[in-house]
């Protein structure tokens, strides 16, 4: 389905059939770029920069982040992962702009590339592109992070190690991996400290990412709030499905059934040696605390 309450504003404010032939106001109104109601003023679809970003983490719950916000009509958002900051900068901002989709005055543009929270980079050429950008976090136990991650590196490439052999550098003094992509992703607090050097607290919302599976509505109302918006995503939206084990859209008018996200969301994850995870405790318990301190809450990662 295809958010036809946002697809439709873009839509209705375009052809408004020409009720006066000869108009000057409907001449003018087409501007190269600019979409309007065919009268000339009030309402104008262009393509704009975006005012918000989902920086990360990957399968931490992005995803589902933006599948929920898209059910406001005051969000425009892009489906995919343009990757901008991380991959394509060398493009520029035109180019960048010319892949979100258009928007009315007043609604909100974003996107979301969970890359965007580890790369060096990002924060700075962020910074210069927006100072007031709001960024949005979704985080998650980084032990149950890390194996999801890899659930999704095995449906790729089957081959490579088991996640036990993979996370320590040596199993027999229980030296962690921490380069290791899927554990150094989930150092939160080490990405963190690069992001508040160029922007304050204030403008960073973090997702916790266990109550957007337990309580979505819930932190979507906190989202909305963050972005200035009238809470109109509430638990009327969502149900939970069993069989995933995670929370899907209610059957929107016009549709014939629900919407879950992919067959590649909610794996069944292997089963990980306790005493791996024990060790990976161990590991995360700093790095946790510092990054609790420094987002001013605790998650309750255990």
């Amino acid at each position: 389905w295809k958010h036809e309450r946002n697809e439709s504003l873009e839509k209705n404010f375009i052809s408004v059939p020409n009720l006066v032939a000869g108009s000057p106001s409907v001449e003018a109104a087409s501007a190269p770029g600019v979409e309007t109601n065919g009268l000339g003023k009030d309402w104008t679809a262009a393509r704009r920069l975006p005012q918000a970003l989902i920086i990360g983490v990957k399968k931490g719950g992005t995803r589902a982040l933006l599948e929920f916000l898209r059910l406001h009509p005051d969000i425009r958002a892009l489906g995919s992962e343009p990757h901008f900051f991380d991959r394509h900068y060398a493009r520029g901002l035109n180019w960048y702009r010319s892949m979100m989709p258009k928007a009315l005055d007043g609604q909100i543009v974003m996107e979301k590339t969970p890359r965007y929270f580890v790369t060096a980079e990002t924060p700075a050429r962020i910074h210069a592109m927006s100072k007031e950008i709001k960024l949005i976090v979704v985080v998650r136990d980084p032990i149950t992070r890390a194996i999801s991650d890899y659930t999704q590196i095995i449906s790729k490439t089957p081959d490579i190690p088991s996640f036990e052999k993979l996370t320590f550098k040596n199993r027999t003094t229980g030296q962690i991996n921490s380069l290791w992509s899927p554990i150094w992703i989930g150092m939160y607090a080490l990405h963190l400290e690069r992001w508040l050097t160029y922007f304050p607290l204030s403008q960073i919302h973090f997702v916790h990412g266990e109550r957007l599976i337990s309580d979505p509505a819930g932190e979507l109302g906190r989202v909305q709030d963050f972005l200035g918006l009238q809470r109109i995503i509430t638990d009327k939206h969502f149900y939970f499905n069993k069989t995933k084990g995670f929370p899907c859209l209610k059957k929107p008018e016009g549709s014939s059934k629900p919407h879950c996200l992919g067959k590649t969301k909610g794996r069944t994850h292997p089963k990980i040696d306790p005493e791996v995870i024990q060790r990976l405790r161990e590991f995360y318990e700093p790095h946790n605390l510092k990054f609790y301190q420094m987002a001013r809450q605790d998650f309750g990662w255990q």
